[in-house]
């Protein structure tokens, strides 16, 4: 048991280069437009197109994302499921993201953990492999890699923000603003827009940032410095922000964000949208993402994902004592009281 353990874990880094695979040959979408129920492979092979003799080989690519569960398989051919349905390009169009994340920009930074951990160099592993550059700094040298960042942030960000308007609409009853902080090109605000049309919402990020930032009447787009001032508001959201700070910064970013919001009228507050590393779950895959997150930062930021310990010690020191959590898949949504 040990050994095939072992194995398995040694051979598992090859399941997301299939997937990548997959989005690349927009194998989703060439099953959604096939027009009876499920796609041969023959019929599959043709219409990406695939060297006729390279079907068979295919045939094994998507036996193992079969397995994996991102399509399923009749006697008739393939199906999509929920999982391959967030890369149809008419949908979620999440392909970017599995690109992003196995980019050897990425990949090949990890293969030196172990160096970087034995260094007595204080910057990152990223930085280590790549002459001193962050992630940042590779995204405006590389238009190829930033483009595919930004797509793969915003289509993650669209997806999950759904999914957390659906599943916690109370988040936002009774606002009448809401400041999206670090927001980027708006994405994020965009969705809460579309579903909230009362809500009087904006976008929040450096101002270079904010030049690029979507045309829509839904929102408005303000250039600043979260160090320094936040426009005032309702709500204060923060999506995927703290984590890329240590606890000092955290704090003097959350105490601009109780500047913000007004205490005067009941119900405003601060969300935050991260992940918690010890998150009360039997769901493995839901504790291993978390845990892959956590290296991420490592690897990116020398930082790293929270307990539910240390969120709070980071609260109570910006002066929320009172707040509450909920889950909305592997992330949690923490609302802060004043």
């Amino acid at each position: 048991m040990e050994l095939s353990r072992f194995i398995n874990l040694s051979l598992s880094a090859y399941t997301p280069f299939a997937l990548k695979c997959a989005a690349e040959l927009k194998i989703s979408d060439h099953i959604h437009a096939y027009d009876q129920h499920a796609m041969p492979l023959k019929e599959l092979a043709r219409s990406i197109p695939v060297a006729p003799e390279k079907e068979p080989m295919l045939g094994q690519v998507m036996r193992l994302l079969v397995h994996q569960g991102v399509f399923a398989q009749s006697e008739e051919g393939y199906m999509l499921t929920p999982v391959s349905e967030l890369m149809l390009s008419k949908g979620s169009d999440m392909g970017a993201y599995i690109c992003f994340h196995i980019h050897p920009q990425l990949v090949n930074a990890f293969s030196i953990m172990s160096n970087w951990l034995k260094s007595s160099d204080l910057g990152t592993i990223y930085q280590m492999k790549h002459e001193g550059k962050s992630p940042w700094e590779s995204t405006k040298e590389n238009p190829e890699f930033g483009n595919l960042f930004n797509e793969a942030m915003a289509s993650h960000s669209r997806k999950l923000m759904k999914d957390v308007v659906a599943s916690c609409p109370q988040l936002f009853d009774g606002l009448k603003s809401l400041v999206d902080v670090g927001g980027g090109t708006g994405t994020t605000v965009k969705v809460i827009a579309e579903t909230f049309p009362e809500l009087r919402c904006t976008v929040f990020d450096l101002p270079h940032v904010i030049s690029n930032a979507l045309k829509c009447e839904l929102f408005d787009a303000v250039g600043g410095n979260m160090f320094e001032k936040i426009p005032a508001a309702d709500a204060v959201m923060l999506k995927n922000i703290l984590h890329d700070w240590p606890d000092d910064d955290c704090i003097k970013i959350l105490e601009r964000c109780r500047e913000a919001i007004l205490p005067v009228k009941a119900g405003c507050k601060v969300i935050i949208v991260e992940l918690t590393v010890d998150l009360e779950t039997h769901d493995q895959m839901a504790i291993e993402t978390t845990l892959c997150f956590d290296l991420g930062m490592l690897m990116s930021f020398a930082a790293k994902e929270r307990s539910k310990q240390e969120w709070h010690n980071v609260f109570q020191a910006a002066g929320f004592v009172n707040y509450e959590v909920h889950t909305v898949g592997v992330y949690s949504i923490y609302e802060l009281f004043p």
